[in-house]
Formats: structure tokens, sequence, C-alpha cells
């Protein structure tokens, strides 16, 4: 019986000490998002100025705007499969995606999307089908 209550205060003594470290992983997500971008769809002009620099496990808010001049998407499937996609909100209308693979523009808009990076890494959203590096959106996951 004593053998057995000294293991159970060895794992409630365990458990106490991971928790302050837990506690803090999660309180990215009890904050608003972080604003980062915007991303701009526009042709002929580069996505962003500088690479975008993320914390996982931090909540973020990325837009994306499109000026209508051409016809344009971003594709970034290792981007999005890495990522908790909390919700896409387009036109005041909020979607929960279980999967997103790229976002296309076929006029002028905008898109929120509100993440949460999951694996560091190096990360690109690039307009399909284009080579050069401004066509490029680098994120960098810490």
């Amino acid at each position: 019986m004593q053998m057995k209550r000294s293991a159970e205060l060895a794992i409630l003594a365990a458990a106490a000490a991971f928790a302050p470290a837990l506690a803090h992983a999660q309180s990215g997500l009890l904050t608003r998002p972080i604003d980062v971008g915007p991303i701009t769809l526009s042709s002929g002009k580069p996505l962003l100025e500088a690479p975008i620099e993320l914390e996982s496990g931090k909540q973020y808010k990325l837009t994306i705007e499109a000026d209508g001049t051409a016809e344009l998407a971003v594709h970034g499937a290792d981007f999005f499969r890495n990522v908790w996609v909390n919700e896409i909100v387009i036109n005041d209308i909020e979607i929960r995606p279980l999967g997103v693979d790229s976002i296309e523009f076929d006029a002028a808009g905008e898109v929120e999307m509100t993440f949460v990076p999951i694996r560091p890494g190096r990360f690109e959203l690039r307009i399909p089908n284009t080579t050069g590096e401004t066509q490029g959106a680098q994120i960098l996951v810490k």
C-alpha cells in the first residue's frame, strides 16, 4: 500500500513539474492572433518584400490581397500541411477547413487566414507555374 502511494505521489510530482511548460506552450492560442503580411497578388509585382518569420505554437493572421490585375493564386501545400488552420475569412464568411492546398483569386479581393504553425521549417507560398524569386513568399517557422 505504501509503495503504491509513493508511486502515485511521484506521478503527481512529475505532472506538476511539466504543467507550467505545457501551459506556456499553449498560451499563444489564447491571445489575439499576431498580424503578418500582407501578401499582395498583383501582375508583375513581388508577393513580399522580406520573408515572414513565425514561431511554432503561436497564433497568426495572414492577409492575402489581390488587386485584380490578373487571375492569380498562391500554392503552398507544404506550408498548409504544417499549420493548423483555424479559419479562412472571405467577404465576412468564415470557413473552417480541414485542409488547404491553394487560394485562387479570379478578381480583386482579400482573404484573412488565422493559423498556428505546428512544425518548424522553411516554407513557400508561390504563384503556380512561376520560377522568379519575387513570385514566392518565403515563410520561416522557428
